[in-house]
């Protein structure tokens, strides 16, 4: 697979993800290089990743603990530490081994340790993989809140190595197809099509359909990288799915979503909250609902509940001017910002949602 040209990076595939590594490093003298692990990549990934990097190098290897909880500033000062302690100068490189805790905290890390040293991220999620790889989104968690606190930086490549998704249960495998059925719906019919039947998915239709996906996400990237305007698109689904993710996250009575199992709540809610302000076809909205209930069990949200997560999503960054703004659809792969809708239209979609 070819590389995928990014802003000023970028995103490499399998065996030419290590060729392109290996060489990047013998072209460029870092004082060191520091990789960035959770506890389950530093098990799981980081074996394979060392045994496929040529040449001699100082590497430090700072590990964190697993799981959304702990991206926030806390680990950040963490992370900090222990570069600073370990001897990190501006002239050394940080390389991100994991999933999107890893890489949007170790980018966050990176972008503001002596005011910026260079980074390198390896996704090794299938939501890391189609999400955090293209976009130089960087940043942590604000208690409940989603990555509140954050800047754009863009690494100096991604590497996207699949052989990794071998190591991960099926719900984390899930959690990322949220991310690819997003991608179809805001962007190709086509694409989305493709969601309805996996019944006979080969390693070689994963490739390529997560190849796609960075594809769809880069071109709107390249397109408004502050996320200005069209950026706002890749936002379907998630002013509600973060609220519901941050809700679950922070009630020990309920337990906690990943990502994509919150955004794909979501996505059912903005494909009926897109009937009602856009007149989207009910009959698109109930089959945006069974082909993502075909992957993701249904989740039991009382009013009462609601009415707390709607309370959170009034904090979401994609807010202006005291408005909730949300992405809906007029048709498949036709997406609309900044929509306003009323707290009513968003429990007659929960309401959808739980028939």
């Amino acid at each position: 697979m070819k590389p995928i040209i990014s802003t000023d990076y970028n995103v490499c595939f399998n065996v030419d993800a290590y060729t392109s590594l290996n060489t990047y490093l013998q072209q460029h003298t870092y004082s060191k290089i520091f990789i960035v692990v959770d506890t389950n990549t530093h098990v799981c990934c980081l074996p394979n990743f060392m045994g496929a990097i040529s040449g001699e190098y100082d590497f430090e290897i700072i590990e964190i603990e697993n799981g959304e909880i702990y991206k926030n500033i806390e680990t950040c000062t963490a992370v900090w530490s222990a570069i600073s302690e370990l001897g990190g100068d501006r002239k050394s490189l940080l390389i991100n081994l994991g999933g999107g805790v890893v890489t949007d905290l170790g980018g966050f890390v990176a972008a503001t340790y002596m005011r910026g040293i260079d980074f390198i991220n390896v996704p090794t999620t299938l939501l890391s993989m189609v999400d955090a790889s293209v976009g130089g989104k960087t940043g942590v968690d604000l208690g409940s809140l989603k990555n509140q606190v954050g800047v754009f930086c863009t690494p100096k490549m991604v590497l996207i190595i699949t052989d990794f998704l071998n190591t991960l249960p099926s719900n984390e495998m899930r959690s990322g197809m949220a991310e690819m059925l997003k991608h179809g719906l805001i962007a190709d019919e086509n694409y989305w099509n493709k969601f309805k039947n996996l019944g006979n998915l080969t390693l070689d239709d994963l490739n390529q359909l997560i190849y796609d996906s960075v594809i769809i996400k880069n071109n709107v990237v390249l397109s408004d990288l502050k996320e200005q305007n069209l950026r706002k698109i890749l936002n379907f689904g998630h002013t509600l799915g973060h609220a519901v993710e941050s809700y679950f996250l922070n009630h020990q009575d309920r337990t906690a979503l990943l990502h994509g199992e919150a955004i794909a709540i979501g996505m059912i809610l903005a494909a009926h909250l897109s009937y009602q302000k856009l007149n989207f076809p009910l009959k698109k909205v109930a089959e945006i609902k069974e082909v993502i209930l075909n992957y993701f069990a249904a989740i039991d949200i009382s009013d009462v509940e609601l009415e707390q997560i709607i309370l959170l999503m009034k904090h979401d960054k994609k807010n202006a001017y005291g408005n909730v703004n949300f992405v809906l659809l007029k048709s498949i792969g036709d997406p609309v910002t900044d929509v306003v809708v009323t707290n009513e239209m968003i429990i007659e979609a929960l309401h959808f949602y739980k028939k």
